[in-house]
């Protein structure tokens, strides 16, 4: 393979490792060669290289150990074959070696190796290096703290090294084609990116409310200065938490975007009903993922209707309260620890815990806008090709009709759907009031506004 093949490096580590996995077995069974030892196999020199692959390696700096178990968990992906040795059979009882571990799936011709696979290799003939096999798999390992590697769940009473060793996707796909993946939303990783089109000068807020914004934006932009620079992580924690609390559609969501926007980091909703799990651990170990990724990506959270997870604890009257006051429990330490900004969205701030609010650095009101924000809101909304008849008092409108940003956008779109199907562009009143009254009506308010 040629040198400038952004798979060659990989490569290069598959053809150790299989130098490395030959030799260990020859000096196990005592084969032919048997004396040699697999750590006298040169480890590939990437230094010159610049494909993904080589360009992590020579950041990261892995132990021989390290190396070896991510050349180990790529095997499958790239070159299964390398592993086709562990398929041998011990002939005092017909039946493949317990000590090389491994899993066979259905779903998979090949050997998947597992962490005891990886602890043969190490351990085969220096029994004393086990440690560095659980090295590997600790949590501030190279491997491990990079999300690079996981080693699979096991039942209780299964020795923990049984686990499946493999390379997380997002990382097998970056070495392949150099393509940071974004995580697919789903029960593995409940979370979702959220983009906006719009900008700051889109957005109607009150003074009161861009001031509290701009403390955030500020420590979005020096907030590693004043930690490190200036001293202050000494007496502060990490990160930045706000509250954000308002009625629907009074811009949220959206102001939470366009912090991420003007920071250049991406966002992050945290969907809660994939979150919250029955089975007692699964929540806490469904956010853990979120917040491992996000600290490492420099992302934004955000929950919102956060009052779900983050609301006031009850009594523990049963076993459901326990478990539900752990979990809060739980939130509150991974938040309060998140070195990043996460930003907390509800209704009501009374639904809120006392014990996260007093830990926000800003607690923002978002209030329905008033009758001059409302006029520029309507003025925004309808300045496109979907406009709104001359004789139409705009400012009437947004006086007589206490609607949030999000709700006239919704009449925007109620608008634009009934004049095109007329074949115009031009909305006329009786179009916008009932597209009003249609807004109030999901709010169950009641409004004469048609003659």
């Amino acid at each position: 393979m040629e040198k400038n093949n952004p798979l060659h490096a990989i490569y290069e580590d598959l053809q150790w490792l299989q130098l490395v996995i030959d030799q260990v077995i020859r000096s196990y069974l005592l084969q032919e060669g048997h004396e040699n030892h697999w750590m006298d196999i040169p480890v590939p020199d990437l230094s010159e290289d610049d494909s993904p692959y080589a360009t992590c390696i020579n950041d990261w700096e892995p132990n021989i150990y390290e190396r070896l178990a991510l050349a180990l968990a790529i095997a499958p992906h790239i070159a299964p074959e390398v592993l086709d040795i562990f398929f041998g059979k011990n002939q005092l009882y017909d039946r493949g070696f317990t000590e090389f571990g491994g899993i066979i799936s259905d779903q998979h011709s090949g050997f998947i190796p597992t962490g005891q696979t990886l602890c043969f290799l190490i351990t085969a003939t220096n029994p004393e290096w086990r440690d560095e096999v659980l090295n590997v798999f600790d949590d501030q390992s190279t491997l491990t703290f990079n999300k690079v590697i996981e080693l699979g769940e096991v039942e209780s009473f299964i020795p923990p090294l049984n686990g499946a060793l493999s390379i997380t996707n997002y990382w097998i796909q970056y070495f392949v084609n150099g393509n940071h993946p974004e995580p697919e939303h789903g029960e593995a990783f409940p979370a979702e990116r959220i983009t906006t089109q719009l900008d700051w000068e889109d957005v109607v807020l009150d003074s009161t409310i861009m001031k509290q914004l701009n403390e955030i934006t500020t420590w979005l932009e020096h907030g590693d200065k004043l930690l490190n620079e200036w001293g202050l992580g000494k007496k502060i924690k990490p990160g930045y938490r706000a509250l954000f609390y308002g009625p629907p559609g009074t811009g949220k969501t959206l102001t939470a975007t366009l912090l991420g926007k003007i920071s250049k980091r991406n966002v992050y909703r945290i969907d809660l009903s994939m979150i919250v799990s029955k089975y007692i651990g699964e929540t806490e170990k469904n956010l853990s993922k979120i917040f491992d990724m996000a600290e490492q990506k420099n992302w934004i959270l955000f929950f919102d209707e956060a009052d779900s997870l983050f609301g006031k604890r009850t009594s523990t009257q049963s076993s459901n309260d326990r478990y539900a006051n752990q979990q809060t429990g739980y939130l509150l330490q991974r938040v309060e620890a998140f070195p990043g900004i996460v930003i907390l969205a509800s209704n009501l701030k009374s639904n809120m815990d006392d014990a996260f609010t007093r830990r926000f650095q800003s607690i923002i009101h978002f209030t329905i806008p008033t009758t001059d924000e409302r006029y520029q809101l309507w003025k925004r909304a309808f300045s496109g090709t979907c406009t709104l008849d001359s004789g139409i008092d705009l400012y009437k409108v947004a006086e007589d009709y206490e609607l949030a940003g999000g709700a006239i956008i919704n009449v925007l779109r109620s608008c634009a759907i009934s004049v095109i199907q007329r074949n115009n562009t031009v909305v006329s009143e009786r179009e916008l009031l009932a597209a009003i009254r249609k807004e109030f009506k999901k709010e169950n308010r009641t409004v004469s506004i048609l003659n």
